[in-house]
């Protein structure tokens, strides 16, 4: 039996989490008539098992630290302790709430959420959903991504984990495996080191966060070699297997061959597109690798289709998936809309100190061919670091030598992810060194280590 069509939208977005239901809400302040099409959770996995309920573990770890060094403030709280799984259940507390709030911005917003797994029609402009079919005459595909896998490993969700499993265990385990060193798994090494599990942290690449600065990642290798975890770069994993209660790796690096012993495993090696079962083929949607393919305005190769968000490849960050959304719903809205700037892109890592990062690292501009001038300023001479026990890390600044343009800026320490974002306003508005050393910065401040790093790169240093 055919299914009808009941109902048309301007436009259906398959999925949604941070990108899927941006975009629903920019469509509809753009007078289209919307709907989201959703198998799971509103808020999709960022805001349910990722983004923010992970944050909420780390702020409990990072509480929980600072209680411990209470005399270091002049202060007593007697014997640190902790609640495990009520640590667990805020963490699922918080997520529960900004479900609730993205349903009560659909609602706000006119948008219709229908419930199930969306699939491109067989019919041309429609979405399938189980054995009902809506019209579309324009389709969003947001489906995100999942946990990438290494071959011949298959998580079992109690001794090899994903990041999901990671965020709900029963137990605090003593030891543990994370094999990865992106940003999930340098975070939840931070969260369990932090209520005293015994981490190995596993990295092919030769330094934790690849993505980031060399020099940036070589002071949180320093910071987490302090906290007791153990760090294995330019390591591959041989094999991993269950031993009972317990898990084995096989490692080989530049150790050379040895086999950790863990009560669980983490891998957290990436992400791959949700790009299966979703009509791509029948509606000849171009994919390859894990990704669909789309333009700088997010187009696919089939016109009236658009995809934004993880499905479509790195950077797989959420704030990416949102600005996605908008560039791709004003573009099918015929506004004239400057397509996504991957230059511009801010990195945050919530561990403790925090990375954040934004442009070229001082390598690859070098290797672009610029000649660069490079700034840094150590927290440990900033008197609102010194001041909150907060020496840990420090601000660089990559500029362009001749006119000074900022290619980049990256920071490490204390509030770093909050400091970002006038290092991204810098990149957004092409600014120079000469911008910033001319914006007066509140004092004391964090903010204060890039306008200091700039000062350093010019020669023009203060305070150091």
């Amino acid at each position: 039996m055919t299914a009808e069509t009941i109902g048309t939208y301007d436009l259906v977005v398959i999925g949604s989490g941070p990108g899927g239901y941006t975009a629903a809400i920019r469509a509809a302040q753009l007078g289209m008539k919307t709907a989201i099409v959703e198998a799971a959770e509103l808020g999709g996995i960022c805001l349910n098992w990722g983004c923010i309920p992970t944050k909420a573990l780390l702020r409990s770890a990072e509480i929980y630290t600072l209680m411990r060094r209470a005399g270091e403030f002049g202060l007593s709280s007697g014997d640190a302790d902790y609640d495990w799984p009520r640590v667990i259940r805020r963490s699922r507390e918080v997520a529960e709430r900004m479900n609730k709030g993205v349903a009560f911005l659909m609602k706000k917003n006119g948008i219709d959420v229908h419930a199930g797994r969306g699939r491109i029609g067989e019919k041309p402009g429609t979405v399938e959903i189980g054995d009902a079919r809506i019209g579309a005459r324009n389709i969003m595909i947001a489906t995100g991504g999942r946990p990438r896998m290494i071959p011949g490993i298959t998580p079992d969700g109690e001794r090899i984990l994903t990041s999901r499993e990671a965020m709900t265990l029963p137990r605090r385990p003593d030891r543990m495996i994370i094999v990865g060193a992106g940003a999930i798994g340098v975070e939840f090494a931070y969260f369990y080191a932090s209520f005293g599990t015994k981490v190995t942290l596993v990295e092919m690449l030769p330094q934790l966060l690849p993505v980031e600065d060399e020099e940036i990642s070589k002071e949180l290798s320093r910071a987490f070699t302090k906290k007791g975890i153990v760090s294995r770069v330019s390591t591959k994993v041989a094999s991993l297997k269950r031993e009972g209660d317990a898990v084995q790796a096989a490692l080989s690096g530049p150790a050379g061959e040895e086999t950790v012993e863990a009560d669980v495993a983490l891998i957290a090696i990436g992400v791959t597109g949700n790009v299966e079962d979703i009509g791509l083929e029948r509606a000849k949607v171009h994919h390859e690798r894990g990704f669909i393919q789309v333009d700088a305005h997010m187009r696919t190769s089939v016109p009236g289709i658009v995809a934004i968000g993880d499905v479509v490849g790195p950077p797989l960050l959420a704030h990416v998936a949102s600005a996605e959304g908008i560039v791709a719903v004003e573009t099918l809205a015929e506004r004239d809309r400057p397509g996504m700037d991957y230059r511009k892109v801010p990195g945050c890592t919530y561990c403790h100190p925090q990375v954040a990062s934004v442009g070229l690292t001082e390598k690859a501009a070098r290797e672009r061919g610029y000649e660069v001038k490079v700034g840094k300023f150590p927290f440990r001479a900033l008197g609102k670091a010194v001041a909150a026990g907060e020496t840990d890390g420090l601000a660089k600044v990559v500029l362009e030598a001749r006119y000074g343009e900022v290619l980049g800026i990256h920071v490490i320490g204390a509030e770093a992810t909050e400091m970002i974002a006038e290092a991204s306003l810098a990149l957004a508005g092409e600014a120079t060194a000469e911008t910033i050393m001319g914006t007066i910065h509140a004092h004391p401040t964090m903010a204060e280590a890039i306008l200091e790093a700039t000062a350093n790169a010019l020669g023009e240093s203060i305070n150091i």
